[in-house]
């Protein structure tokens, strides 16, 4: 069996260039490794996610709050969610940071986060009922200027800040669902939960992209930064600025989400 071979520095040198992320920061971490991982491969060493993790905690300092997303839809099909078990079903980096003790997963069954730092205790103690409301995670970063962290992956292909607004506001395409289960909670106790998420409504449409103008719109709202390290695609998102951003389109009857229906073979 190959070692698993720390490669601290090398982590630690790619974040020193991603002027963007500072001290204090909250940042919410979202990644597709498959790149990373080729790189390694082609130099003959064995990617080591945690010290990915620890350079971004060596990033934002003590005083800084990361969170790396745990989401599982189970819940939604009626499966029993455990807090301590349930794994995230969304890549390697979350799988990763689910073993670390470090981390504090946050309580909705379906959009968890896993979290380290300043606010970590704050964030377990939400109570939140609908995964994108007013009291989850996602209002708090809209109201503490997160920022989202893309590393391998094009922000429009992991930008689920972007229904945070959609549900203050309000659209055409969504609809509350409540959803119920059994839930075990973080002290081993069984009780059935209910919760809401503002599902797609599957009558008007069945999926959502992001229309690559908001690249430009973000771009020039100083909101989106770039960066290109040893052919690594790595991002930064303001959350505060996109959110108003996307709260002015929907409120003017425009936005930057393009809903449609699938079309069925004949």
């Amino acid at each position: 069996m190959e070692k698993l071979v720390r490669n601290n520095e090398y982590f630690r040198d790619i974040f020193s260039k991603i002027s963007d992320l500072k001290k204090k920061d909250i940042v919410y971490v979202t990644s597709d490794m498959t790149d990373l991982l080729i790189n390694f491969k082609k130099v003959n060493k064995l990617f080591n996610g945690n010290d990915l993790i620890d350079a971004i905690i060596e990033k934002v300092g003590p005083e800084g709050t990361i969170l790396i997303p745990c989401f599982n839809w189970d819940f939604c099909k009626g499966k029993k969610f455990n807090y301590l078990e349930t794994p995230p079903q969304i890549g390697s980096l979350p799988k990763i940071a689910f073993k670390r003790e470090d981390f504090k997963r946050t309580k909705h069954p379906i959009y968890s986060f896993l979290v380290w730092g300043k606010d970590k205790e704050y964030l377990f103690s939400l109570k939140n009922k609908s995964g994108w409301g007013s009291d989850s995670p996602f209002s708090y970063f809209y109201k503490n200027k997160a920022k989202q962290l893309f590393i391998g992956i094009d922000y429009k292909k992991g930008f689920t800040f972007m229904h945070h607004p959609e549900e203050k506001l309000g659209t055409k395409y969504r609809y509350f669902k409540t959803f119920t289960s059994q839930y075990i909670d973080e002290r081993g106790k069984e009780k059935t939960e209910s919760f809401i998420m503002n599902v797609i409504d599957l009558e008007k449409s069945h999926y959502c992209r992001i229309d690559p103008r908001m690249d430009k719109v973000l771009l020039d709202n100083n909101a989106y930064f770039k960066y290109l390290i040893d052919g690594i695609n790595f991002s930064i998102v303001d959350l505060k600025i996109a959110g108003d951003l996307i709260e002015k389109e929907i409120k003017s009857n425009k936005s930057f989400f393009v809903y449609k229906k699938r079309i069925k073979n004949i």
